[in-house]
C-alpha cells in the first residue's frame, strides 16, 4: 500500500489533468468552429443582400471602367473561397474594411459607437436585475396571490409591448410633459468633448475626469433608454426567477429546512435562492446579449449613439462593409457572454466540474 498508494494518486492526477485539459481543447474547438460559421454568415449575407457594394463605393454615375476597376480592387472578381478566405485573414488582422458613410475603417467607427451600447445595455442590465430578481422571487413565495398577480401582469406588459412604442411615451411623459430627465442624445451639447474619452463611457469617463456636472448631465439622458430596456430585461428575468423559484420551493430541502425551524427569509433567499443562481446567470448573460444586439430601435428613438444606431444608417446607406463589421462585432459578444457563462456554471456548480 506505501508503494501502490503515491502511484495511484499521481495516476489519477494525471488522469484528471488529461480530462481538464480535453475539456479545455474541446472548448476551444467549439468556440473556433462558432467564429468560423459567424464568419461565414457574415460573408454569405454580404453577398447575397442586393446591394451592389461596388456601386455603393463609386456611385451609380460611375463609368463601366472605374466600376471595374473598384471590382478587382475589392477582390470581387476573385472566385467566391478566395473572397472568404481573404475576409476571414481580414477580419482576423482586424481589418474589418472601409465604410462608405463615415469613410473611416469599420474598425475605427465601431470603437467609437460599441461603448455608447455597452453602457447602455450594462445600466439597463443592472436595473433588470435588482429589481426582475426580487419581483421573482417574491412572486414564487406568494404564488396565486395579489403580489404574483401584480408581478406577473408588470412583467407580461414590459414583454409584450413594443419597446419603441414604450420608449416614444416615456420621452412623451418623462421629458415632454414632467421635464425629469433630459431628451434624446447623450450628453448636452454644451458638455460634448469636455472630457477625455478613457473608456469610452460616459458616466465612467465623467467621473474619473472628476466633472460631475458632466456626468449628470450624462446620467439624466440616459436613464430613460437604460429604463426602458430595464423594464424590458425586468420582464424576462422577473419571469424566469419565478419559475425556477418555484420548482426549488417545492424540494424537499426547503421542507427540511423549515421544519428544522430555519426563518422563512433564510430559506427562501439564501438556500432556494443560492440554488437557482447557476441557470439565472445563464439568463441574465442572454439578457445582456439581446440587450447588446437588440437596442437598434431604442437608440433610433432616443438618438443615443451606439453601435445599433451605426448599424442602421449604415444599412439604410447600403455601407454594407459597416453591416457586416457590426453584425461580426454583436456576434462575438454573444458568443463571448456564453462562454462566461457557461465558465460561471462550472465554477458555481461542483457537478459540473
Amino acid at each position: 500500500m506505501s508503494i501502490l498508494g503515491p502511484v495511484g494518486l499521481g495516476g489519477r492526477r494525471v488522469e484528471l489533468f488529461r480530462r481538464r485539459l480535453c475539456g479545455v481543447a474541446k472548448l476551444l474547438g467549439t468556440l473556433l468552429l462558432t467564429f468560423l460559421g459567424l464568419l461565414l454568415v457574415t460573408f454569405l449575407i454580404g453577398r447575397v443582400v442586393p446591394v451592389d457594394p461596388v456601386l455603393a463605393a463609386v456611385g451609380d454615375r460611375a463609368s463601366a471602367e472605374v466600376y471595374e476597376q473598384a471590382k478587382r480592387e475589392l477582390g470581387l472578381d476573385r472566385p467566391l473561397y478566395e473572397q472568404f478566405a481573404v475576409y476571414v485573414w481580414d477580419v482576423l488582422r482586424g481589418d474589418l474594411g472601409k465604410s462608405v458613410l463615415t469613410a473611416r475603417p469599420v474598425a475605427e467607427d465601431i470603437g467609437r459607437f460599441f461603448p455608447a451600447t455597452l453602457e447602455l445595455a450594462t445600466l439597463a442590465t443592472i436595473i433588470g436585475v435588482l429589481l426582475g430578481v426580487p419581483a421573482g422571487v417574491v412572486a414564487a413565495v406568494n404564488r396565486g396571490r395579489w403580489p404574483d398577480q401584480v408581478i406577473r401582469v408588470v412583467g407580461l406588459v414590459g414583454y409584450s409591448m413594443p419597446i419603441f412604442w414604450l420608449g416614444l411615451m416615456g420621452l412623451l411623459l418623462f421629458y415632454g410633459t414632467l421635464g425629469w430627465v433630459a431628451g434624446p442624445g447623450r450628453v448636452d451639447i454644451f458638455y460634448e468633448g469636455m472630457v477625455p474619452s478613457i473608456t469610452g463611457m460616459l458616466l465612467i469617463d465623467s467621473a474619473l475626469a472628476g466633472d460631475w456636472a458632466v456626468w449628470r448631465s450624462a446620467f439624466s439622458h440616459i436613464i430613460l433608454p437604460a429604463g426602458t430596456l430595464g423594464y424590458f430585461s425586468l420582464a424576462y428575468i422577473s419571469r424566469m426567477t419565478r419559475s425556477f423559484m418555484l420548482e426549488q420551493l417545492g424540494q424537499e430541502y426547503v421542507t427540511t429546512a423549515r421544519v428544522k425551524g430555519l426563518s422563512e427569509w433564510r430559506v427562501v433567499w439564501r438556500h432556494a435562492l443560492g440554488n437557482i443562481m447557476v441557470p439565472l446567470i445563464t439568463v441574465i448573460a442572454l439578457s445582456y446579449a439581446q440587450l447588446l444586439e437588440g437596442s437598434v430601435l431604442t437608440e433610433t428613438v432616443f438618438a443615443w449613439p451606439g453601435l445599433g444606431r451605426y448599424i442602421t444608417s449604415s444599412l439604410l446607406s447600403a455601407d454594407m462593409n459597416a453591416v457586416l463589421g457590426g453584425t461580426l462585432v454583436v456576434g462575438a459578444v454573444f458568443i463571448g457572454l456564453n462562454l462566461l457563462s457557461d465558465l460561471l456554471y462550472r465554477v458555481l456548480d461542483p457537478r459540473a466540474r
